[in-house]
């Protein structure tokens, strides 16, 4: 990676605890306001962004995510590592799990999916390739070196929220394919893509999906990300190491 590029963090549900983000600021974007904040990690200077603002207030299907990417894009950032909280309906993938995931299955229904749209051009975006295949690379590097276990893909199947889904639902979604559910992942991912951002994803598995798991709880998601939080965070803050060392 050339050193003239940024690397950015998007911080998802229940990791905001684990890095200093004190002096994030609100920032106009011409979407609409996203918070940033630069901060150091492994001695080089990161942009940060809060997905769910900072006081957590802000629901999956109200974040703004056109301007949660355009800030990190209009402040420099190329290289982006972003946090998802998810539920799992793949055996193989318990609770306390980290993913680093290479597909995504969009069932998101009243986001803004586009840069692209009442500006006169038409665009079509290739995303066969969804996550960059740098950043995986690096961020199972990382892990590797920290002796993290990580899983090196998987297909993570966004839903609109803010409800959990339905048994039959997750019975669906794992038929056509899906490993893991959250409710971030799209377009985020695809809005990155338009910018030609370089964007990879580490999903932490919370729960057992719903029809897996009895019943599903967002006091059970915030409780394994605490024991999970600090393993994702080294993870990044080596990933960081890795890609400013030009790896």
């Amino acid at each position: 990676m050339a050193q003239d590029r940024t690397a950015a963090v998007i911080i998802g549900t229940g990791m905001s605890k684990f890095f200093d983000l004190e002096r994030l600021e609100a920032v106009t974007t011409p979407y609409g306001k996203s918070y940033l904040g630069r901060l150091e990690l492994s001695g080089k200077e990161v942009l940060f962004a809060v997905r769910h603002g900072p006081q957590y207030s802000v629901p999956p299907h109200k974040v703004n995510y056109r301007a949660l990417v355009h800030s990190i894009h209009d402040a420099g950032g190329s290289v982006v590592l972003a946090t998802n909280a998810t539920g799992s309906m793949n055996k193989r993938m318990s609770p306390g799990d980290i993913v680093i995931p290479d597909q995504i299955l969009d069932f998101t229904k009243g986001r803004h999916q586009t840069f692209f749209e009442g500006d006169g051009r038409v665009v079509f975006t290739d995303v066969t390739r969804p996550y960059s295949v740098y950043v995986r690379e690096m961020l199972c590097d990382a892990a590797k070196r920290l002796k993290i276990k990580v899983h090196r893909k998987g297909t993570y199947v966004c839903t609109e929220g803010p409800r959990f889904e339905t048994a039959a639902e997750i019975r669906m979604f794992s038929m056509l394919g899906g490993d893991l559910v959250g409710m971030t992942g799209a377009p985020e991912a695809f809005l990155a893509k338009e910018l030609g951002m370089e964007y990879g994803g580490v999903c932490i598995v919370t729960n057992w999906a719903a029809g897996i798991a009895a019943q599903v709880s967002h006091d059970e998601v915030l409780e394994v990300m605490e024991r999970t939080g600090p393993r994702v965070r080294d993870i990044i803050n080596s990933t960081i190491d890795l890609i400013y060392r030009g790896r």
